[in-house]
């Protein structure tokens, strides 16, 4: 083999990860809402119940004395919020995104240092845009083949934090998607569990009967389908549950749900006598760059967030076997899409022309064709319609033409199209090969 051959072979090798193309969906191994429960807990679970209670004097001073230090604070947002001509999201920021990088690590086996030689079993970058109050969340599935900086060579996209910990885990994203990260929060495994029980559980809407045992891992899952009352063991299962034909689909969706109980969980004045075995929590698992002032802006922030706006997606890419070894090969040209669409905020403008096209999915025909007829009349071509089992709707976009904008457009022409979640998804069609995908809920 001559040189020039040889250098070929080992750029193809180099490149290979990121030139396959999608076939089906892998389950990723890790738990999205570890570290979304952490930002609850560093963003919502301290500051947010502060700047919801803030007005509330009597309440702060009548459950922590009227002298105590968390009164004082009260009593100062409520004066800094009653003027609501100045945005409650100031310096250092400015109105510059932000990418936040959210983290969740296994357990390390040292109870004296939880972190390092740690893996991250959750990644996610967040981009937070002040200026037009909303998020987009990006997870990055943790079998990522990618390069590690230095001589490390290729490897697991987790394996980062494990060999170099939270400088060599940055440079790495940076490095592969081409990004710049802000700032970063990291929650340990241990968080979920301590954090649910600290606010007394929460309420979720099992969709399905999920029973699953695993002896070796001592997880024991048995849920019934219908409302339940979760403490903290109990939600890591929930979380946890992997027997699922939708794969990483359903389980996101779950992660999803749990978080929004959490933030409902949050509006309950209850929650707020339980701010300090929160604090107690977050001081223990979860590892920050940010100083409280930098928390509490985004806190305020926070406030004005429309959970139903907040963009998700996961990096899209296929499964590879090499060996022992499972890698998630990363797609080049869906994941530069995705990177564009939810880091950089490339937007396309509503043509309202355009003549787009639907898949409708929901737990009988009739609701499929009822939504099928309101979506013909907002001029939208339904190529087709199917049965799903969903406890949750979803507006899933598949088209870079199907934006944010684009939907609350279209809510605007018809009440029926409200109240979804709003997903990106470029690869996983849900009937045909649509511009978009509205799931109708089962429940």
């Amino acid at each position: 083999m001559t040189n020039h051959t040889r250098r070929n072979s080992n750029a193809y090798d180099r490149t290979e990860m990121f030139i396959r193309h999608v076939r089906e969906t892998k389950e990723e191994r890790s738990s999205f809402a570890k570290v979304l429960i952490g930002m609850i807990i560093v963003f919502v679970g301290v500051l947010l119940s502060i700047f919801i209670f803030a007005g509330n004097e009597n309440f702060v001073e009548e459950h922590f004395g009227k002298d105590s230090f968390i009164t004082k604070i009260f009593q100062k947002l409520a004066i800094s919020n009653s003027n609501k001509e100045h945005a409650d999201f100031a310096l250092p920021f400015g109105l510059r995104r932000q990418n936040i990088l959210f983290l969740g690590v296994d357990a390390s086996g040292n109870p004296k240092d939880l972190w390092t030689g740690t893996r991250t079993d959750t990644i996610i970058l967040v981009n937070i845009d002040p200026r037009t109050k909303s998020v987009n969340a990006l997870s990055i599935p943790r079998d990522s083949k990618v390069y590690l900086p230095g001589d490390n060579g290729v490897n697991k996209i987790n394996a980062a934090h494990a060999l170099g910990g939270i400088e060599m885990t940055k440079r790495t994203i940076e490095d592969t998607l081409g990004v710049h990260i802000d700032k970063y929060i990291m929650v340990h495994d241990n968080a979920v569990k301590e954090i649910v029980d600290a606010m007394g559980g929460i309420d979720i809407y099992v969709e399905k009967p999920m029973h699953y045992n695993d002896y070796s891992g001592n997880l024991h899952i048995n849920f019934t389908k219908g409302d339940h009352h979760l403490n903290g063991q109990q939600a890591v299962e929930y979380l946890r549950f992997r027997h699922d034909a939708l794969g990483d689909i359903g389980r996101t969706q779950r992660q999803q749900w749990l978080l929004r109980s959490l933030l409902n969980k949050l509006k309950e004045p209850e929650t707020i006598t339980k701010i300090p075995d929160i604090i107690s929590v977050a001081k223990k698992y979860v590892k920050t760059d940010m100083s409280f002032y930098e928390m509490s802006q985004y806190a305020a922030l926070a406030r004005h967030i429309d959970m139903d706006k907040i963009e998700i997606a996961m990096l899209p890419g296929a499964p590879n076997q090499r060996g022992y070894i499972s890698y998630w090969i990363l797609d080049p040209e869906k994941t530069q899409e995705v990177i564009n669409r939810v880091i950089y905020r490339d937007k396309t403008a509503i043509d309202e022309n355009l003549v787009m096209s639907a898949g409708v999915m929901a737990p009988n025909s009739a609701k499929a064709e009822q939504m099928a007829e309101s979506l013909k009349a907002a001029n939208i071509d339904v190529k087709c319609t199917g049965i799903t089992t969903r406890a949750h709707s979803q507006f899933i976009a598949h088209s870079s033409k199907v934006t944010n904008d684009y939907y609350n457009w279209l809510k605007k022409k018809n009440e029926a199209f409200g109240g979804f979640q709003f997903v990106y998804d470029p690869v996983n069609y849900q009937c045909g090969e649509t511009d978009f995908t509205i799931v109708l809920s089962g429940n």
